[in-house]
C-alpha cells in the first residue's frame, strides 16, 4: 500500500477505502476511461463529506464526486478521491406535494424519487435510461434529459436550489437571485457582466445545448438562477449535498404511438412534426438497433409490436382516462402522417406491450456496444445534438463521416430535441486505432458545430469532449468557463480536467494500448466472445443495470450489499485491470480479483439481464481455475465441489446418513468439510433412487424418455425422482435411466474445477451414447444441471458433436407435460401458491412452461421476483457468504412463503432454492414433479 492510501486509511476508518480491491472496481464508469483513484470514499452525512475534503487538501489530492457512475464522459473517476454518494447519501427527504418540490440528497436514485412522487400522482421530468440506478447528484452533475425532457425539461429547467459544499468545506445555498454568498453573488456578477454577449448569443440557442457551463443562467433576463448555473458542472465546483427539484403531475394513464418511418433519416426529418403534435417522448432509433438486439440470445422476436420501417419514433400521450390517452397517441400519429405520407403506425394502451416496447429503447446503451455481426462499438460521440429541424440533414453528414472514416455504429437518441446517441466501432487497441479515434472526435465536432450544434446533449463533456469546446465556443466564453471554475474552486481540487484545462480525450483509454496484456486460453469456448476472455470481460461497458436495487434477478450480491465491489460491473472492472497487469501485477494468483468474486452466487442472471450479457459465473469459473492452479483450494472446494462422489459414498455406506444427520456428528464434519456453521446438514437419503428404480417393473410400453438423475435426486431427495417417474408413466411415456454413473458437473463447474468438470462430462457422454444416437429426449428435474446439459457443456466441449446433440435433447419436466397432447391424466388442484424460479432455470432458460402446467392444474402461483434464493449451490454452504446468503432470501422469498397461507403450495424445483427455504421458514417446498403426482386420480 502506498503512503497515500497507508494515511488516508487511518485518517477516516469506516468512510475511507484504500484497499486495492475496491480501488480498482472504481477504475472507470460507463466511459471509455480508467483512473485509478488513490482512494473511495462513501460518506454517511455532511460531516463526513467536510472532513474528507480537508484530508484531500492536506494530502494535495483531487476529489471526484460519483452518484451510480453511469458516467459516459469519463466524469464519475479520478486519481484522487473519489466520493461514492450512493451507498448512503441516497435519501429522498420530503416531498411537498403543495409546492410540487422535493428535497434529495446527491445519492438519491431517480427511480426512488419518482416513486416518492408518484404517491401524489406527480413525477421527476427528466427520466434518463439509466433512471433505476443513476442519482439525482449525477443528473445534477450532467444536466441530464432523458425522454420526457421534450416535454417536461432538462434537469436545470427543474432544480430550485442547490446545496454546494467547497473544498474549504463552506456551503453555499443556491438558488434564484444568489449563490447564498453575497461575495460569491458580486463576483458572479462581474464575471456575466464582462461577458454579457457571448453568454447570450453562445449559450442556451436549444434544449439539449449542455456542454460547457450554463452561464446564460446568471443573465438578468434569466433571473440569476445560480442554482440553474451549477447544473451541468459534472462535479468541477464543488460538492451537491442536497437539492430541491420541481415536479411535474404524472399523465394518470399513458398510451404509446411508435411511428414507421422508411429510414431512421426520415424519421429525423419528422421528429420536430411530433413534438408540435404534443407528445411526451420523441425517441428515435434506427433498425440496426433492433437487429443488434435480435443477435441477442433468446431474443430473436424481439421488436415485433413495431409498425414496418427501417427507422422509429416512440411518441408517448398522456390522458386522465386510458380511453383519452390512447386517443391523444392516435392523434399525435394522424397529425404526423398528414406531413409524411406512407408512414406506418401502431398504438399501443397495454402496459406489459409498452413495457416490452420501451425496454427495446431504454436497452440501447447497452444493446449497440455490440454490432450485428458481433463486434465491439465505444462511446465518445455518443451524445451530440444540434436544433431539431437540422438533425436529419446532420446525420447524412455523419453518416457521411463515418464511411470516410471506416466507421460503424446503430444511431439512436432524443430525436424531438434533436440528441443522438451513436457508439462507433473505433479500434482503439493500438496506437494508430488511438490516432484514429481522435481524428474522428476532432472531424465530427466540425461537424456538429457546422449544423449549429454541441458536442454534448445530456451526458456532459467529461474527459471524452471537454477539449472540443474550442470548436464550438469562442476564446471569450472558455475564458468565462475558466473565470467561473476559479471562483468556486479556485485550487482545482474538483474533478480536474472536465471541462477547464481538459485533458486530452486519448489519454488513459480504458480499452488502449496495453489492454489483453495478459494471455489466456480458456477452458470455456466463449463462442459469442471470439474464444477471448479479454473480449469477455469487456462486455461491461459499465451502464450499472446491474445496480437497480428495486427489480430483477440483476445482481444479487449487490443488493444485498451495496457495494460496488459486489455488482457485475465491479468485478468486470477488476477483472479487466487483471488482464492489463498494471494495477493487479499478480496476475491470477490475484487476491484482489479473488476478493471481488467471492459473494458472486454463479446465479447467471447477468448473462440474460445485463443489456450486454455479461456473464459473470463463467469469468469466475475461468478465474478460480488458474487462481487454484497447483495450489491448495478452500476445503469446501473439496467437499461441495466433489459432492456427487461424497454423496456416492454416504450412501452406499449402511448408515452414514443417519449418523451424519446427528448434531454432534454433523457440526464435525461440517468443520473438516469447511461448511458454515450456520447451515444445517445435507442429509443423505437411506435409498438412492437408482436403487428404487431398479427394484421396480420396468414399463413395458410407451414413448421413451431418458430422466436425468442428477446427484441431488439420486442421493438426497429421491422422492423427486419417484414422483416425477409415475408422472411420465401417467403420461403415456417408457421411462428409462441411464445405465452408468453420469454428472453434469456443475458442483466442479461452480468451483472452478474446470479439468475434472471437462472429464465428468466426457464419460457422461460415453454413457449416454445410445440414448443420443437413438435421438432420446432426456429430461432434466434440476434446473442448474439442465442448464449445464443445454448450455455449458457445449462450451466446455465445443469439439464434441455429442454435446451439442445433448444439448439439443435436453427437456424438463415441465416442457415435456406442457406440450403433452394426449389425454390429461391430472384433476384440478385449486390451489395457491409462491413460486421461486431458479436463478439458472430464470437465466438461460423460461418458467413459460412451468405456468402454463400450473394454470392447467388450478394453481395460481405469486411468482417470486427478486431472483436467486441465496443459497445458490455451494454459495451458502461457504465461510463467509452466511449474511448474504440470508439478505438474497430476506428481498422477497422468506417473505413471501412465510406469509403464505397454510393450504398455499410453495414450489421450487431447484434443489438450492428448497433447501434455503426448508432451513430458513417452517415451510417444505415441493418440485413440479411431486405436484403433479399429487394431482393423478390415485394420490
Amino acid at each position: 500500500m502506498d503512503d497515500h492510501a497507508t494515511r488516508l486509511a487511518a485518517a477516516l476508518p469506516g468512510v475511507l477505502r484504500t484497499d486495492l480491491t475496491t480501488r480498482t472496481a472504481y477504475t472507470s464508469d460507463a466511459s471509455l476511461y480508467r483512473r485509478l483513484p488513490a482512494a473511495v470514499a462513501e460518506p454517511r452525512d455532511a460531516g463526513d463529506l467536510a472532513a474528507v475534503l480537508a484530508l484531500a487538501a492536506d494530502e494535495g489530492l483531487p476529489v471526484t464526486p460519483r452518484g451510480g457512475g453511469t458516467s459516459i464522459a469519463g466524469n464519475a473517476i479520478g486519481t484522487g478521491i473519489v466520493v461514492d454518494v450512493s451507498r448512503h447519501l441516497d435519501a429522498v427527504r420530503s416531498v411537498d406535494p403543495d409546492a410540487r418540490t422535493a428535497v434529495v440528497r446527491p445519492g438519491a436514485v431517480l427511480d426512488d424519487l419518482r416513486a416518492a412522487a408518484g404517491r401524489h400522482g406527480l413525477t421527476f421530468g427528466p427520466d434518463p435510461s439509466s433512471h433505476s440506478r443513476c442519482t439525482l447528484g449525477g443528473m445534477i452533475g450532467n444536466n441530464a434529459c432523458g425522454s420526457h425532457s421534450v416535454a417536461w425539461g432538462v434537469t436545470a429547467a427543474n432544480v430550485e436550489s442547490v446545496r454546494l459544499m467547497l473544498a474549504d468545506g463552506r456551503e453555499l445555498h443556491a438558488r434564484r437571485g444568489t449563490s447564498g454568498d453575497p461575495r460569491v453573488d458580486a463576483e458572479l456578477t462581474r464575471l456575466r457582466d464582462a461577458h454579457l454577449g457571448p453568454l447570450r448569443t453562445e449559450l442556451g440557442r436549444f434544449s439539449r445545448q449542455v456542454a460547457g457551463y450554463g452561464l446564460h443562467h446568471l443573465l438578468p433576463e434569466n433571473g440569476f438562477d445560480v442554482a440553474k448555473a451549477l447544473v451541468g458542472a459534472e462535479g468541477t465546483l464543488g460538492f451537491v449535498t442536497e437539492a430541491t427539484v420541481r415536479l411535474v403531475a404524472a399523465p394518470k394513464a399513458r398510451a404509446l404511438a411508435v411511428l414507421g418511418f422508411p429510414d431512421v433519416f426520415a424519421a429525423a426529418a419528422f421528429a420536430p412534426a411530433a413534438v408540435r403534435a404534443g407528445a411526451l417522448t420523441v425517441e428515435g432509433m434506427a433498425s440496426d438497433l433492433l437487429t443488434a438486439l435480435r443477435n441477442q440470445p433468446g431474443r430473436s422476436g424481439a421488436g415485433a409490436d413495431l409498425p414496418p420501417g427501417g427507422g422509429w419514433l416512440y411518441c408517448e400521450a398522456g390522458g386522465d382516462t386510458p380511453a383519452a390517452a390512447r386517443e391523444a397517441a392516435e392523434e399525435i400519429a394522424e397529425r404526423v402522417r398528414a406531413e409524411a405520407s406512407g408512414m406506418t403506425a401502431v398504438v399501443v394502451d397495454d402496459p406489459a406491450r409498452m413495457r416490452a416496447l420501451w425496454w427495446i429503447r431504454e436497452a440501447g446503451a447497452g444493446i449497440v456496444t455490440r454490432l450485428p455481426d458481433g463486434g465491439e462499438a465505444w462511446p465518445g460521440w455518443e451524445d451530440s445534438a444540434v436544433p431539431p429541424d437540422r438533425l436529419a440533414d446532420y446525420l447524412r453528414d455523419l453518416y457521411g463521416l463515418m464511411r470516410e472514416h471506416r466507421l460503424r455504429g446503430v444511431p439512436y437518441g432524443h430525436f424531438g430535441e434533436g440528441c443522438l446517441h451513436l457508439r462507433l466501432d473505433f479500434p482503439l487497441t493500438d496506437a494508430p486505432g488511438v490516432a484514429r479515434y481522435r481524428a474522428f472526435m476532432e472531424a465530427a465536432a466540425d461537424v456538429v458545430a457546422a449544423h449549429g450544434g454541441t458536442v454534448s446533449g445530456e451526458h456532459g463533456d467529461g474527459r471524452a469532449r471537454s477539449e472540443l469546446l474550442p470548436t464550438m465556443y469562442s476564446p471569450e466564453l472558455l475564458k468565462a468557463f475558466a473565470a467561473f471554475k476559479h471562483l468556486f474552486d479556485p485550487d482545482d481540487r474538483f474533478n480536474p480536467g472536465v471541462i477547464t484545462a481538459p485533458e486530452p480525450l486519448d489519454a488513459g483509454l480504458r480499452p488502449g494500448p496495453g489492454r489483453d496484456a495478459l494471455p489466456i486460453a480458456p477452458v470455456h469456448a466463449l463462442t459469442r466472445d471470439g474464444g477471448s476472455f479479454a473480449a469477455a470481460v469487456h462486455r461491461c461497458v459499465g451502464v450499472g443495470a446491474c445496480r437497480d436495487l428495486r427489480a430483477g434477478a440483476m445482481c444479487p450480491s449487490f443488493k444485498a450489499t451495496r457495494d460496488e465491489v459486489h455488482s457485475t460491473r465491479g468485478r468486470a472492472r477488476v477483472l479487466a485491470e487483471l488482464l492489463r497487469g498494471e494495477t493487479l501485477p499478480d496476475g491470477w494468483r490475484s487476491d484482489e480479483a479473488k476478493d471481488a468474486l467471492d459473494l458472486c452466487l454463479s446465479c447467471k442472471a447477468c448473462a440474460t439481464d445485463c443489456p450486454v450479457n455479461v456473464d459473470m459465473a463463467t469469468y469466475k469459473a475461468e478465474f478460480l481455475h488458474r487462481h487454484y492452479a497447483g495450489r491448495v483450494r478452500p476445503l469446501a472446494h473439496y467437499s461441495m465441489g466433489w459432492l456427487p462422489v461424497w454423496a456416492r459414498v454416504a450412501t452406499a455406506v449402511p448408515g452414514a446418513g443417519a449418523l451424519l444427520a446427528r448434531r454432534p456428528v454433523a457440526a464435525v464434519a461440517k468443520r473438516l468439510a469447511g461448511v458454515e456453521p450456520r447451515r444445517e446438514m445435507i442429509r443423505f437419503a437411506p435409498r438412492t433412487f437408482r436403487s428404487w428404480f431398479r427394484g421396480r417393473p420396468a414399463a413395458e410400453t410407451g414413448r421413451p424418455v431418458v430422466l436425468w438423475p442428477d446427484t441431488f435426486t439420486d442421493h438426497i431427495e429421491p422422492g423427486v425422482g419417484r414422483a416425477a417417474v409415475e408422472v411420465l408413466e401417467a403420461l403415456g411415456h417408457r421411462v428409462l435411466v441411464p445405465p452408468g454413473r453420469v454428472c453434469c458437473g456443475l458442483t466442479w463447474h461452480s468451483t472452478g474445477q474446470l479439468g475434472m468438470t471437462r472429464r465428468v462430462l466426457r464419460r457422461t457422454l460415453d454413457v449416454l451414447a445410445p440414448a443420443l444416437d437413438a435421438g432420446l429426449p432426456i429430461v432434466g428435474l434440476e434446473p442448474s444441471c439442465t442448464v449445464m446439459l443445454r448450455d455449458e457443456a457445449r462450451e466446455l466441449l465445443p469439439d464434441d458433436p455429442r454435446a451439442a446433440l445433448l444439448g439439443g435433447l435436453v427437456t424438463t419436466l415441465a416442457e415435456v407435460v406442457a406440450d403433452h397432447d394426449g389425454p390429461w391424466p391430472f384433476t384440478e388442484l385449486d390451489a395457491s401458491a409462491v413460486a421461486q424460479v431458479h436463478c439458472h432455470q430464470e437465466a438461460k432458460g423460461t418458467y413459460a412452461p412451468d405456468l402454463a402446467v400450473l394454470e392447467r392444474l388450478g394453481v395460481r402461483p405469486d411468482v417470486v421476483g427478486s431472483g436467486c434464493c441465496g443459497l445458490a449451490g455451494n454459495f451458502g454452504f461457504e465461510p463467509g457468504h452466511w449474511d448474504v446468503s440470508q439478505a438474497c432470501a430476506d428481498r422477497e422469498l422468506y417473505p413471501k412463503v412465510r406469509a403464505a397461507a397454510d393450504g398455499a403450495l410453495i414450489l421450487a424445483d431447484g434443489f438450492s432454492c428448497r433447501t434455503q427455504i426448508a432451513q430458513g421458514t417452517p415451510r417444505r417446498a415441493l418440485h413440479l414433479a411431486e405436484v403433479l403426482r399429487g394431482a393423478l386420480p390415485d394420490r
